[in-house]
């Protein structure tokens, strides 16, 4: 009989412990008005507002922030935000960076492959400036057969020939337009990657060779 004693007798220690381990924390507020409490439970005058949860020496154990206004929770939104957009354009950098590094062994690396792309440029150019002088002077042709016609039905063949010819034109012509934009471009591209170049790697820049170092071949 004596051990179904010591089990109650040990449930009822329990109990009464837990009373005394609620009480060891307490709770500091201020309210509205500014005025402060210390009380064993958050007061209801506290409520959404910053709580400071004590033990009873009076040491901080836990604070416990005030309730955001939408107005502040849009801001630290934002915070997190712009702090999340510079650390990925930090990554981004890092990663350009340590390519450029990886594509240039020397600033006459960056030189060639500069000459490498407006050499292609041009050429490209050049092929479509050939295209459009023979569309011209095909145009030419079909201006000629369309006399013909001035005061009869003209074929249909001739309209779709006519009006094909001068889409091609079109299409040559604003090709042509975008490869002059393209070697400003490219040479800005390349301008760019040597600077940042320079700049990793501490290297000062070299003269060119003359003025027409980065031109475009002469025509």
């Amino acid at each position: 009989m004596l051990k179904p004693r010591i089990v109650i007798f040990g449930m009822l220690l329990a109990l009464a412990a837990v009373p005394a381990t609620g009480q060891q924390r307490m709770f500091k507020c201020k309210d509205d008005k500014g005025k402060t409490y210390y009380t064993q439970t958050p007061p209801v005058e506290c409520l959404g507002k910053e709580i400071d949860e004590m033990s009873r020496q009076g040491t901080l154990v836990k604070k416990r922030e005030a309730a955001k206004t939408p107005e502040q929770i849009a801001a630290r939104e934002a915070e997190e935000k712009r702090k999340k957009e510079e650390e990925f354009a930090a990554k981004e950098e890092k990663r350009k960076s340590q390519a450029l590094l990886n594509t240039y062994s020397s600033e006459k690396d960056i030189e060639d492959s500069r000459q490498r792309a407006l050499k292609q440029s041009d050429e490209t150019s050049k092929e479509t400036e050939k295209r459009l002088a023979d569309a011209q002077k095909r145009a030419q042709v079909l201006a000629s057969e369309k006399e013909f016609y001035l005061k009869k039905p003209m074929p249909k063949k001739l309209q779709d020939d006519i009006k094909n010819n001068e889409i091609d034109i079109k299409g040559y012509q604003d090709a042509l337009a975008v490869k002059k934009k393209e070697l400003g471009d490219i040479n800005a591209k390349y301008d760019a990657d040597k600077r940042r170049y320079l700049e990793l790697t501490g290297a000062k820049a070299k003269k060119p060779a003359g003025p027409a170092a980065a031109a475009l071949p002469k025509k």
